[in-house]
């Protein structure tokens, strides 16, 4: 069904088309559960008025066109960037509180983060790659409701350069690598083998190597963020040095297998990044916030918000992963005199539920997660089925429980 609309506040005339769900939209979250999550959405939508209900594409995204990313992925401002001046106008039903902020990575498949954005009261997203703000590359995407203006980072600044993060290894790089920055830490670090076949390729060549073997080198080295630590010897970072370019404390992750670690690490925020955005909360809530906090991993969001001196009153942690409860756990017990309150799963966490909350603590101030990534990103791209694969589908119980939450508010 269609008919059209006059809107008042863009001077224009809109086609407004009702969707009919069907079968195509049963998937990981449970058939019709998710179909009735979705005409939910749309009922709500429509309720709220405002762009949502012009020229909408079905709700599963398989028709939308890629959202073009920018470049450079500064995000709408930057630390000490005073020459971009950006304004935005958040759609009615998007402002908080509840605040709410949602990150994934940015190179998603075809059509997901229109979806995401269209999901999430049609907020424009705020593409960054941390690379701006650090010594590593972390391209993301963030959909928040948070006021854009006074911004300010953490202090110290973190490094920008390897060199300035790791002086040491200087002594050992080559002048034919023009590396100064990481590529994305990774949730996996390289193998034995391959440090030594990079090892002896360069042992038995000359200095400098050949062209085709500085080739093999620099391709292994970019993939695997392999740094010099000898002469013709290349490494993978430590899980500390992975912490400390991430912005999270030494030994955050100690206590756990490397293994686990790398990975727990490579799904996690960066946390100068988050902060940055999240600074503006500090002067809002000086008596500290309640947090209900949505795929947690190791705690990047509440690091964050500890850093930047804003104290967690309450947070509510929703996290499935035992190790990252446990990490995030013993740096609770070390570091802060709030509630912590631990949930596993996210499904669990029902709209019932989440009205118990609200009346407990008087509301929740931030929402703050993001849901996994593994069918968004990788090179394995039979598994890249966008929000209709079985771990990134899970980004519809956010918005779920952020519109739980925002009406459970609305009753108070």
């Amino acid at each position: 069904k269609w008919f059209l609309s006059f809107d008042l506040m863009q001077g224009r005339w809109n086609l407004c088309i009702i969707w009919q769900v069907t079968g195509s939209c049963f998937d990981s979250l449970g058939g019709r559960k998710r179909a009735r999550l979705m005409e939910g959405s749309k009922k709500k939508r429509k309720r709220y008025g405002g762009a949502a209900q012009g020229n909408r594409r079905p709700l599963d995204g398989s028709h939308e066109e890629p959202m073009p990313l920018p470049n450079p992925m500064v995000g709408f401002n930057l630390p000490n960037d005073r020459l971009r001046s950006v304004t935005r106008r958040l759609p009615q039903q998007a402002i908080g509180p509840p605040f709410f902020y949602y990150e994934n990575v940015a190179l998603a498949p075809k059509g997901v983060w229109a979806t995401i954005s269209r999901f999430l009261y049609d907020i424009e997203p705020e593409f960054v790659d941390s690379k701006h703000l650090c010594a590593a590359a972390r391209k993301r995407g963030y959909i928040h409701n948070l006021p854009i203006e006074n911004r300010f980072p953490l202090l110290p600044l973190p490094p920008k350069t390897i060199f300035e993060a790791f002086p040491h290894y200087k002594k050992w790089w080559p002048s034919w690598d023009p590396r100064r920055q990481l590529n994305c830490l990774q949730t996996s670090m390289s193998s034995a083998k391959l440090t030594e076949r990079i090892q002896c390729a360069l042992a038995s060549s000359g200095n400098p190597p050949p062209k085709s073997v500085q080739k093999y080198v620099m391709d292994e080295c970019r993939k695997w963020n392999l740094v010099w630590v000898g002469k013709n010897k290349v490494a993978h970072l430590e899980p500390d040095e992975v912490e400390y370019l991430l912005g999270f404390p030494r030994d955050h992750t100690r206590g756990v297998g490397k293994t686990e670690r790398f990975k727990s690490l490579g799904n996690s925020f960066q946390v100068d990044t988050v902060a940055y955005h999240l600074s503006v909360l500090k002067d809002m809530y000086p008596n500290g916030v309640n947090v209900l906090s949505l795929f947690t991993g190791i705690g990047g969001g509440e690091v964050a918000l500890h850093r930047l001196g804003i104290h967690m009153r309450t947070v509510v942690s929703v996290e499935i992963g035992e190790v990252n409860r446990r990490i995030l756990r013993g740096w609770w017990d070390q570091t802060q005199t709030g509630t912590l309150i631990e949930i596993a799963d996210v499904k669990s966490l029902t709209d019932d539920r989440i009205a118990t909350f609200v009346r407990r603590f008087g509301g929740f101030d931030l929402v703050i997660g993001g849901s996994p990534c593994n069918n968004l990103a990788g090179s394995n791209r039979h598994h890249r089925d966008g929000l209709e694969g079985e771990q990134s589908a899970l980004f519809y119980h956010y918005f779920r429980i952020v519109d739980a939450v925002k009406s459970a508010m609305g009753r108070m």
